[in-house]
């Protein structure tokens, strides 16, 4: 009993609780139909909000104001560098994910820069450098209809015993970004920055070099992703990460991370992308639009940010 009542008072364990509600849910009003399908489905879409939430979960810890709104252009730049350097041909894979994981370095470092140069919030500088990238992006992406190499293509989508293969690399990588997190002096250092900047520094923390390794994690985890969306739906978009924005903000406080800054849990991302998959589908099934999709989303956001805050009154 006690340990069901620990395990209850683990922020992140209410994404999974709610996820399979959901799931449950959808299964309930199909009569059942499709079940294996639509989890494989939904462990596929996952991956995509896990991996970009990983950065913006880093990001978010620095501390108050801290957020990353220029990841959907990153992530369009990227996938279109990635196809555009493969060019179809699959002996070029390892080079174009270079080249997305490159672009994502450099977008976040430019907004590292942006921030510290011009001492503006980090959401305006962000903002302001995704009209700059997506400017970038419509002149060098648009009209693009390179393809994916087939061997990369056919590997994105494939699946081990109903599992897809990028489930579990992209499970592996979260273990190694809680370990990270955890275990590591990059890590804790994000930790006690945004908990106390000023403290972290007095205690000798490099704060400045910190937040620009986090801002460029986070740059490149957004170039990787427009790379694996590319493969994943066989081509480049310059509107491939739009809804990825509103995701990444969502999968990082549903999933237990404070939005104070100061406390991150990488487990609950996977709890919490499943949980607005499966919500998506719910609403899809019922018809819902997509304005009511964003609607339903941002209010279960509001939800979790209020009963978050109730609960962090509660303890002190």
């Amino acid at each position: 009993m006690q340990a069901v009542t620990r395990l209850l008072g683990k922020p992140w364990i209410w994404s999974y609780l709610g996820a399979g509600a959901v799931y449950l849910g959808t299964i309930a009003v199909t009569g059942g139909q499709g079940a294996g399908g639509m989890a494989t489905a939904a462990l596929s879409l996952a991956v995509f909000m896990v991996v970009v939430g990983v950065g913006q979960m880093f990001v978010i810890t620095l501390g108050p104001g801290n957020v990353d709104l220029s990841l959907p252009a990153n992530i369009g730049l990227a996938s279109a560098v990635a196809m555009k350097v493969m060019g179809g041909n699959d002996a070029m894979v390892p080079v174009g994910i270079a080249a997305a994981l490159g672009s994502g370095m450099l977008i976040g470092g430019a907004n590292y820069l942006l921030i510290a140069a011009l001492r503006i919030p980090p959401i305006i500088a962000t903002l302001s450098a995704s009209f700059i990238i997506q400017s970038i992006d419509i002149s060098y992406g648009r009209g693009l209809q390179i393809k994916p190499p087939p061997g990369f293509a056919t590997f994105s989508n494939a699946q081990i015993a109903g599992v897809p293969i990028f489930v579990v690399g992209t499970v592996l990588m979260t273990m190694c970004f809680a370990v990270l997190l955890h275990r590591f002096v990059f890590g804790r250092s994000v930790s006690a920055i945004g908990q106390n900047m000023r403290a972290a520094w007095l205690a000798g923390i490099p704060v400045e070099r910190i937040r620009f390794l986090t801002y460029v994690l986070c740059g490149a985890l957004g170039g990787l992703n427009g790379v694996l969306l590319a493969g994943y739906f066989r081509g480049a978009s310059i509107d491939v990460g739009n809804e990825y924005l509103l995701a990444s903000i969502a999968v990082v406080v549903i999933g237990g991370t404070s939005v104070g800054g100061g406390q991150a849990t990488v487990a609950g991302l996977w709890g919490a992308a499943l949980f607005l998959v499966f919500l998506q589908i719910m609403l899809n099934t019922f018809g819902a639009d997509a304005g009511v999709r964003l609607l339903v989303t941002g209010l279960v956001i509001i939800a979790v940010i209020t009963a978050a805050g109730g609960r962090k009154t509660a303890h002190q």
